[in-house]
């Protein structure tokens, strides 16, 4: 038995542009015009790929050549790693570029709002070259097929494909929270039983029910004077003075800063989903989806 060559990198990228190049122009000879070499170079280069391969890449006739089965396979291989080298070589080119151009960033829609889009604008300030494109949804993105560059996400599954890059930001935070007036009319309640006889405002859709509140001590089940779709609207009945919620801090901030909300049962309190930025690793090293992710890292990380 023969001992197995170690073949260097460099020894198997040779033939490699020929061959592409030969498939794509049906002969030998139009390759060479493409290549800017002589049919007969090329005919040779295909010929020692198959030599080093043991395959016949290639079915000749006297009219064209025509891809066997393991020349059309190894011929989508080739497309592919040779299209991810050139996609290399634009990003170290563009390494120590100015961030420019199109950036595509996918959004949910509240947090994205609230918190995103400040600092997205400051973002756009500093880098004047890049157009951002913001879409708002949230429904499950698949940032791949759509084109986004960065993608914000909260909670979801944490195991992702090998060719996305994920960072997690944190978790939120739940706090249950009322306004003054509803507190002096109904009072406060001084544990988690007493939540049951109060009027609750909870997050949810008509067609799958209300989320259920969490706390310390597990699940805690109570019969929501209204259940509302949409997380404004819910800090809106809130404020109101409709009852108690429980809501994630980064919607109630300034509220409860204000004195708008106050804060109940801070002993109560437990963290929510987890926060992430998601993105195609083909294109982090890119100047603007790398400029991108550390701001975003920097301003959003709890």
């Amino acid at each position: 038995m023969k001992a197995a060559i170690a073949m260097f990198p460099s020894e198997r990228l040779k033939g490699i542009e020929a061959f592409v190049c030969t498939a794509d122009a049906g002969s030998f000879t139009a390759a060479a015009e493409r290549l800017h070499l002589t049919g007969s170079a090329v005919g040779k280069a295909v010929a020692r790929l198959e030599a080093r391969l043991a395959t016949r890449l290639f079915e000749r006739t006297t009219r064209r050549l025509r891809l066997t089965d393991a020349g059309e396979a190894f011929y989508r291989t080739c497309v592919r790693v040779l299209g991810e080298l050139e996609s290399a070589e634009q990003v170290l080119a563009a390494e120590h570029l100015e961030p420019a151009g199109r950036l595509r960033v996918d959004l949910p829609a509240l947090y994205g709002r609230m918190k995103v889009m400040p600092l997205l604008l400051e973002f756009a300030q500093r880098h004047a070259a890049v157009q951002p494109q913001v879409s708002f949804t949230d429904r499950f993105v698949d940032v791949v097929d759509e084109g986004i560059d960065v993608a914000v996400r909260i909670g979801g599954s944490v195991q992702l494909p090998a060719g996305l890059g994920q960072r997690l930001l944190g978790r939120e935070r739940l706090v249950f929270c009322a306004s003054p007036a509803y507190l002096e009319r109904r009072g406060a309640p001084d544990s988690l039983q007493a939540l049951a006889g109060h009027d609750a405002v909870a997050y949810g859709r008509t067609d799958a029910g209300m989320s259920a509140w969490q706390s310390s001590a597990g699940a805690i089940a109570v019969q929501p004077r209204m259940v509302l779709g949409d997380g404004e609207a819910v800090v809106a009945a809130v404020m109101a003075g409709c009852g108690i919620a429980q809501l994630a801090t980064w919607m109630v901030e300034a509220p409860l800063r204000d004195g708008h909300l106050l804060r109940l049962l801070p002993g109560a309190e437990v963290d929510g989903l987890p926060l992430h930025l998601v993105w195609p690793r083909s294109r982090q090293l890119l100047p603007k989806v790398d400029a991108l992710l550390r701001h975003l890292a920097q301003g959003l990380t709890i």
